[in-house]
């Protein structure tokens, strides 16, 4: 019995512990059709709808990288400074943006 109750608690901690931390991912290579640039592939954190877990996002580090993060993350006060002087707009799916000077939307952290 204590057995059964030390592996439900164990697996309780580990789910827990995963949606805390995801699970990176491999992103391949493509082409920007915007600008023509190609991506090198490389590993990026799973889709959860916010940035405050992604490697690009302040303070958190890239293992993969070596770098550390210097975005600012969603609702901090460093996301207002974001696109200052623009008209930010709410996209369907809650991600905002302000246009470029080149007519393209330019995504920001959720203020």
């Amino acid at each position: 019995m204590k057995q059964l109750l030390l592996l439900s608690l164990l697996f309780v901690i580990g789910k827990g512990l995963k949606a805390q931390y995801p699970q990176p991912r491999y992103q391949r290579g493509y082409h920007k059709p915007s600008s023509g640039i190609y991506v090198q592939p490389h590993m990026k954190t799973s889709i959860n709808g916010t940035n405050r877990d992604n490697y690009s996002t302040r303070p958190n580090y890239n293992p993969y990288s070596g770098r550390s993060g210097s975005r600012a993350g969603d609702y901090t006060t460093g996301a207002y400074n974001y696109g200052s002087g623009q008209q930010i707009y709410t996209g369907s799916r809650g991600g905002q943006y302000y246009i470029n000077s080149r007519g393209n939307r330019t995504y920001v952290p959720k203020r």
